[in-house]
């Protein structure tokens, strides 16, 4: 399985079963998006930052909420949760989506504002590879995204939502949450391709670089 950061919260995952992209964005949040190709298409919540699906070509099958879906083998739980630590009465709720895909269960936050309830927990399910925001802005900050590490207990955990350059969203620099982490940064990666038989035995902290072209 491979893994592309387009910025913000978009990541394509790219697998023998399918091709997911995960919230696809409008050019207004300054990034450029590359429009990739897909078969899956998730998406957080409605805001011009995550909800670009019309960008996203090859007819995919857009999920948008929560509930269970199994598209092309392979198989999504959309978890609700909330864009505020005050059950959405400030924004509005979130859905985090478990993806098993390839034999690997990866977790997308989405835009979720809170550390999830035990409950929420345990209906994503155990997590391989987590997807977390960690620039706070209307998402997650650094020491909220270290708690929610610690709460899943992912084998890798790639950070989004952060500071980029062109990026009109003010959002913390990923240093804050390698700070949290008590860990010295990583080299950025273009891509990450993993299989479950190279997952390592302890947390890691992978920093891909921001792919604005296919």
């Amino acid at each position: 399985m491979e893994i592309d950061w387009f910025g913000l919260s978009c990541f394509r995952i790219r697998a023998r079963e399918a091709t997911v992209i995960c919230d696809p964005y409008e050019k207004s949040v300054g990034l450029k998006f590359p429009r990739p190709r897909a078969d899956i298409v998730t998406i957080s919540h409605n805001h011009a930052g995550h909800d670009y699906a019309d960008g996203v070509p090859g007819n995919p099958k857009v999920i948008h909420g929560p509930g269970e879906y199994e598209i092309s083998n392979v198989f999504v739980t959309g978890v609700q949760t909330f864009h505020d630590k005050r059950s959405g009465k400030d924004r509005g709720k979130n859905t985090v989506y478990a993806i098993s895909i390839e034999g690997l269960n990866v977790c997308h936050l989405g835009d979720i504002g809170h550390v999830p309830t035990q409950a929420q927990a345990d209906a994503i399910g155990a997590v391989d590879i987590l997807l977390a925001p960690v620039g706070g802005g209307n998402a997650l900050n650094a020491s909220d995204a270290a708690e929610v590490v610690s709460l899943f207990e992912p084998m890798l955990v790639i950070p989004m939502h952060y500071r980029v350059p062109d990026l009109t969203l003010k959002l913390d620099a990923v240093d804050k949450f390698i700070k949290e982490m008590g860990i010295k940064a990583p080299q950025k990666i273009a891509s990450l391709v993993v299989k479950r038989d190279g997952l390592p035995k302890e947390t890691q902290v992978v920093l891909l670089e921001m792919k604005q072209k296919e």
